[in-house]
């Protein structure tokens, strides 16, 4: 860490005990992700509290490179488990670690991305107009029943542009969702 950390107390009194819990928790912190450049912890007693009654307040503020931080501040209302301040403590550091996890996927691209639904064209309908083929990006067929199609299936026409959903039928694949892409796929 860059910076001491910052410990403050505020109406109760300090025990060597509590402080030495805080210290630990933001080593434990830092151990995991060695990038926290300052860390200040406010602990507020109990008293004068009108919306939170006898329970503790914990505030823990994580800087981190590129002017990022992990901040967490308020306690549930209505929390009867906060009048300990050993939990109200531990949960504090705990809801941090959960944030400082997060943050940190974000800052090294670990993200988890969704998976675009590929994007076809209407090929053909069956006269009876119960059922067509879509014509996939790299060429290949995909079966869907009107019924599939979100948003009036009655009204699709050859060459409309869509996004489905491709899974393996019988008979091989089909799209068991099938959306119109804009107005230029309905008829007049």
């Amino acid at each position: 860490m860059q910076t001491p950390v910052q410990i403050e107390f505020e109406g109760i009194r300090v025990s060597a005990e509590i402080r030495a819990a805080v210290e630990q928790h933001v080593a434990e912190l830092e151990s995991r992700f060695g990038r926290i450049t300052a860390a200040r912890v406010m602990v507020k007693g109990p008293g004068g509290h009108h919306q939170t009654g006898g329970q503790y307040l914990v505030s823990v503020r994580l800087a981190l490179p590129d002017g990022r931080e992990v901040h967490v501040g308020r306690t549930p209302k209505l929390d009867e488990r906060y009048v300990d301040l050993t939990f109200a403590v531990d949960n504090a550091f705990k809801r941090a670690r959960r944030q400082l996890q997060d943050r940190a996927r974000l800052m090294r691209g670990d993200v988890k991305t969704h998976e675009s639904q590929p994007i076809g064209t209407v090929a053909r309908i069956d006269p009876s107009g119960q059922f067509g083929f879509l014509e996939a990006a790299d060429g290949h067929e995909v079966y869907f029943n009107c019924n599939s199609v979100v948003d009036g299936g009655s009204s699709i026409v050859p060459g409309a542009r869509v996004s489905y959903v491709e899974e393996i039928g019988e008979k091989g694949p089909q799209a068991s969702t099938v959306r119109m892409l804009g107005k230029h796929g309905l008829r007049a």
